[in-house]
């Protein structure tokens, strides 16, 4: 069930032209992952590539993400991955304002359908947007943050870390801090659903 509404989400931002990223755009990026993963993964929007093939992460940035996954136990099929906004920015701009106004319900949506464990937030546009909190993600790092009372960990975007290699150090880091505190969580919660990532 919850993988048909979240395929009715998809279909709605495939059409959607709420904000003006939509006159640009080759194909929308909905996002893709298991729909009952307890680790919701959210980027800031849509690269060339990800314009290009409709699909979240595929770049370079997105091969750097999965390596990420794996060193920490997790693969890409185990977790759920989406963008603050569905359309890619022109030149790969940070989203403005109104075009993650525009883009808010579906991933408002997604997330209440997907109802994961923990959220990590990739890079700053998707940290500042979820907490609503105007900060640098050296003083969001290593603090487990709530969106709606979902844990929320931050950590860099994979496209800086490309840029800035000695910081993905940090990035594992986070990511197994982000494990730490969904098996901290799994203690006290109900046991997993059926196809959710193992712990």
């Amino acid at each position: 069930m919850g993988a048909e509404l979240l395929a009715a989400v998809a279909a709605e931002v495939a059409g959607c032209t709420l904000c003006p990223l939509h006159r640009g755009r080759t194909l929308t990026v909905p996002g893709e992952g298991n729909p009952v993963s307890d680790v919701l993964l959210v980027g800031e929007g849509p690269g060339a590539r990800e314009d290009a093939t409709g699909r979240p992460f595929v770049g370079p940035a997105g091969q750097l993400l999965d390596e990420l996954l794996g060193s920490v136990g997790w693969a890409r099929e185990h977790v759920f991955i989406a963008n603050v906004v569905k359309c890619r920015p022109p030149g790969n701009r940070d989203p403005e304002p109104d075009e993650i106004s525009a883009c808010r319900p579906y991933l408002d949506r997604q997330i209440a359908l997907i109802e994961p464990k923990i959220i990590v937030a990739l890079g700053r546009s998707a940290a500042t947007t979820l907490l609503e909190a105007d900060a640098s993600i050296a003083s969001l790092r290593g603090r487990v943050h709530r969106y709606r009372g979902v844990p929320l960990v931050v950590t860099y975007h994979p496209a800086y870390l490309l840029r800035n290699l000695p910081d993905k150090a940090k990035a594992w880091e986070d990511l197994l801090f982000a494990r730490q505190t969904l098996r901290a969580a799994a203690v006290t919660d109900v046991p997993p659903r059926a196809g959710s990532l193992p712990l």
